[in-house]
C-alpha cells in the first residue's frame, strides 16, 4: 500500500470518527451540544484537524444526514420484503419509517429538521437522499391509485408520517394512538 492510499484510508476512517462522534454526542445531549471543540476533544484530534475535514457543524449535520438516509432505505426494504401484499408492505413501510424515527431523534433531526446544507427534490440531491426516497416510492407507488402520479402520493403519505413522527416526538400527540394513527393513514391514503 502506498503513502498516499494509506493517507485517504486514514482520512476517511477520520471523517467517520467525526461523523459517528457528533452522532453519539446528538444522541445523548441534543444537538446544541455538538461543537467543534467538544467534537476535537472527544476524538483527541485539534479542531484544525476536524476543520479538514468538514467546515463546521452545518457540514457535519449533513453527512450524519446522508448516513441516516442510508440506513433508513435498508431498515425500509428490510420492513417490506417480509411482508405478503401491498397493505402489508405499506403498513410494514409506516411501522418501520416511524421506529426509525423513534430510536434515532437526532439522526432523524439532522435528515429532515435541520439545515445539514443538502439538497432534496433537486437535481443534485446527494444519492443516499433519492435512495431513501426511493425505498418510499418503491412501496407506496404501488398503492397510488388510479390517476395519481406516484411521486407525488409518496411525497404526501411521507409528509403525513413525518408529521406523526414529528408531531409524536414533540408531545403533541399521545403516543399510545400511535399504532391507531398510522392504521388510519394507511386505510385512508392507500388504494390496495
Amino acid at each position: 500500500m502506498s503513502a498516499q492510499e494509506r493517507k485517504a484510508r486514514e482520512r476517511e476512517s477520520r471523517e467517520r470518527l467525526i461523523v459517528a462522534t457528533a452522532r453519539e454526542l446528538a444522541e445523548q445531549q441534543g444537538w446544541d451540544a455538538v461543537t467543534t471543540r467538544r467534537l476535537a476533544e472527544r476524538i483527541e484530534y485539534s479542531q484544525p484537524v476536524l476543520y479538514s475535514h468538514f467546515r463546521g457543524k452545518r457540514e457535519i449535520i449533513g453527512a450524519v444526514a446522508l448516513e441516516g438516509a442510508a440506513e433508513m432505505a435498508v431498515a425500509l426494504r428490510a420492513a417490506t420484503s417480509a411482508a405478503d401484499g401491498p397493505r402489508a408492505r405499506v403498513t410494514a413501510l409506516a411501522r418501520a419509517y416511524l421506529d426509525f424515527a423513534e430510536r434515532n431523534p437526532a439522526v432523524y433531526d439532522a435528515m429532515f429538521q435541520l439545515d445539514g446544507g443538502l439538497a432534496f427534490a433537486h437535481e443534485d440531491t446527494p444519492e443516499p437522499l433519492r435512495d431513501a426516497f426511493a425505498a418510499l416510492l418503491d412501496v407506496l407507488g404501488e398503492v397510488a391509485g388510479g390517476g395519481v402520479q406516484p411521486a407525488l402520493f409518496t411525497e404526501v403519505f411521507w409528509a403525513a408520517l413525518h408529521g406523526l413522527a414529528t408531531l409524536t416526538r414533540a408531545g403533541r400527540l399521545p403516543p399510545e394512538e400511535t399504532g391507531r394513527r398510522m392504521e388510519l393513514l394507511v386505510e385512508r391514503l392507500a388504494v390496495v
